[in-house]
């Protein structure tokens, strides 16, 4: 099966699965954040052009922090349901290394680069290791300099291993892997 095919099927099913869901937490979140539910943002994607990343919306507009609710859909990775139309799109894939703002992957060299020939996913090695990111830069003296200098070249090595040793079966252990994380939080 070829990964672009796995990608519309996968995403069909979940947005069959959990469509619902999705609709329900935009609606929550509209009214929770007093403004549209959906929070869109202009990510890095293959060959480093950017698209519009949408997930559930999280943070109030007007005192710029998370919500309660924000915080429940972050944990179970709600907020990350509507990023199956991004997949649907062809924007994203179910397996890849996650779309981060301009600045980041766009800036690659060298071998590093390599990885904007993939698609960045909804599910990676990196997002395992570092599921709870927002905590241990929370912890941090100055969070952007331990994410520039500690967790974004980890995550860079990790998805460079992904490219050079990229399977079919091995990104079916990685979505099993990662469903089988959100199942263990809830």
């Amino acid at each position: 099966m070829t990964k672009r095919l796995f990608d519309l099927l996968f995403s069909l099913i979940a947005l069959l699965l959990f469509g619902w869901l999705i609709l329900i937490s935009f609606l929550i979140a509209s009214f929770d954040t007093q403004s549209f539910g959906i929070f869109r943002q202009q990510r890095v994607g293959q060959q480093g052009r950017l698209f519009t990343m949408i997930k559930i919306k999280t943070i109030h507009p007007k005192t710029r922090h998370i919500s309660a609710v924000g915080r429940f859909f972050r944990k179970y990775k709600i907020d990350e349901l509507p990023q199956f139309i991004n997949i649907l799109k062809g924007d994203m894939s179910v397996v890849g290394y996650r779309p981060d703002i301009p600045g980041y992957y766009d800036k690659l060299q060298g071998e590093d680069r390599k990885i904007l020939e993939l698609k960045p996913g909804l599910f990676s090695e990196a997002t395992l290791k570092y599921v709870n990111e927002e905590a241990i830069l929370a912890q941090q003296q100055d969070p952007i300099l331990y994410n520039d200098t500690v967790i974004f070249p980890d995550k860079v090595r990790m998805n460079l291993e992904y490219y050079k040793n990229r399977t079919f079966w091995g990104d079916l252990k990685i979505v099993a892997r990662s469903l089988l994380r959100i199942c263990r939080i809830a």
